[in-house]
C-alpha cells in the first residue's frame, strides 16, 4: 500500500470536524478493521485535539491516506511534526518500536512521543514520496538507503522471518488468481513456479534486518544531505536483496527491470544474479498491480516465465 508522506502539507491553526472527512476515513479503515471501526473514526477529531493539548501542538490537515491509520500534519512552535492515530494501538506501538530500532540508520522518521493509539513523529522534509518524484531515485540513492537500514543489528525485537512473510504473501495474494481478470494473465503454473523460486532463495538466504515493505510509496525525499527516508516498516529477517527487489521491478515497462536490477545490485554490493532471481520470483505478484499497464505487465510476466 502507498505510504504516508509525513510532512508535505501546510500546518494551519485550527482543526475542526469540518476539516476531517469522517466518511472517507471510515470507508478506508473499514477495509482493514471492519465496519465496527466507524465509532473510532468518529472520535478522530476529539482524539487529535486531546493529543494537541497534551503535546502542545498546532494541528493542520489530515495527510494522504494509509491503510491502518490517520496521520495529521501538525507543529510545535516552528517544528513541523506528524501525529499518527490508529484504532489498533498494539500495531501502532509495534511500529513505533521498529522505528526506534531503525533510528541509528538516520533513514526513518524520529519518534518523539507515544500514547495509547497515538504516535508523534518528526515530519520528513520535503517529504515527497519516491513514486511522485519527477525523477525517480537513482540506483545509488536506493543503495545508500538500504545499506544504511541494513547496518542496524537484528537483535532487539521479535522479528518474523522473511520465509514467514513470503509464505503469507503468496497465500494471500494467490487467492486473487480466482479473479478472471487476474487469471487471464497469470496461471496457477506461473504462480507455483514463482513460489518455488522464492522458497529456493529462502533456503540459502543471508540474514539482515529488513524494512520488509520497501516500495517507492514507502520512501520519502528527505532532502540533502539526509537522502531518502523509509516509512511504515514491516520488519523481518532475511535476504538483503528483498529490500531492493520492489525498486528493480518498478522499472518494468519503463527503463527495464534487468538494467535497474544490475545497477542497484552493483551499487548495493549485492549479488546481481541473486537479485535477478528475486525479481523473477516476485514478478507475478507485482504484475497483479499492473494489469492495466500492458508494457509493465508484459515485462513482468516475461520475467516470471
Amino acid at each position: 500500500m502507498p505510504g504516508v508522506a509525513y510532512g508535505r502539507y501546510p500546518v494551519v491553526v485550527a482543526f475542526t470536524v469540518a476539516r476531517v472527512d469522517v466518511d472517507e476515513i471510515t470507508g478506508r479503515l473499514s477495509l482493514r478493521f471492519g465496519p465496527s471501526v466507524a465509532e473510532w473514526c468518529a472520535r478522530v477529531p476529539e482524539q487529535a485535539a486531546d493529543a494537541a493539548a497534551r503535546w502542545d501542538l498546532t494541528l493542520g490537515d489530515v495527510m494522504p491516506p494509509g491503510a491502518s491509520s490517520v496521520v495529521v500534519a501538525c507543529a510545535r512552535g516552528d517544528e513541523p511534526l506528524a501525529l499518527k492515530l490508529s484504532p489498533d494501538p498494539v500495531f501502532l506501538a509495534s511500529q513505533a518500536s521498529v522505528l526506534r530500532h531503525f533510528a541509528p540508520s538516520g533513514r526513518v522518521p524520529a519518534v518523539l512521543a507515544e500514547a495509547d493509539g497515538e504516535v508523534l513523529m518528526e515530519a520528513v522534509r520535503p517529504g515527497t514520496p519516491a513514486d511522485e518524484l519527477e525523477t525517480p531515485p537513482s540506483p545509488q540513492e536506493w543503495a545508500d538507503l538500504v545499506t544504511a537500514l541494513h547496518t542496524v543489528p537484528t537483535g532487539g525485537g521479535p522479528w518474523l522471518s522473511l520465509r514467514a512473510r513470503c509464505e503469507e504473501a503468496y497465500a494471500r495474494i494467490g487467492r486473487r488468481l480466482a479473479d478472471p481478470a487476474v487469471a487471464a494473465h497469470i496461471t496457477e503454473r506461473t504462480w507455483t513456479r514463482a513460489l518455488s523460486r522464492c522458497r529456493a532463495l529462502l533456503d540459502t538466504q543471508p540474514q539482515v534486518l529488513l524494512h520488509g515493505d520497501l516500495h517507492s510509496g514507502n520512501v520519502l525525499d528527505g532532502g540533502a544531505p539526509r537522502g531518502l527516508v523509509a516509512i511504515d516498516p514491516r520488519p523481518c529477517v532475511g535476504d538483503p536483496c528483498f529490500d531492493v527487489v520492489d525498486y528493480a521491478l518498478a522499472a518494468a515497462g519503463r527503463t527495464g527491470v534487468t538494467a535497474r536490477a544490475t545497477a542497484v545490485a552493483t551499487a548495493s554490493a549485492l549479488d546481481p544474479d541473486r537479485l535477478h532471481d528475486w525479481c523473477r520470483a516476485l514478478a507475478p505478484m507485482n504484475a497483479i498491480a499492473y494489469l492495466d499497464d500492458e508494457a509493465a505487465r508484459t515485462e513482468l510476466l516475461t520475467l516470471a516465465r
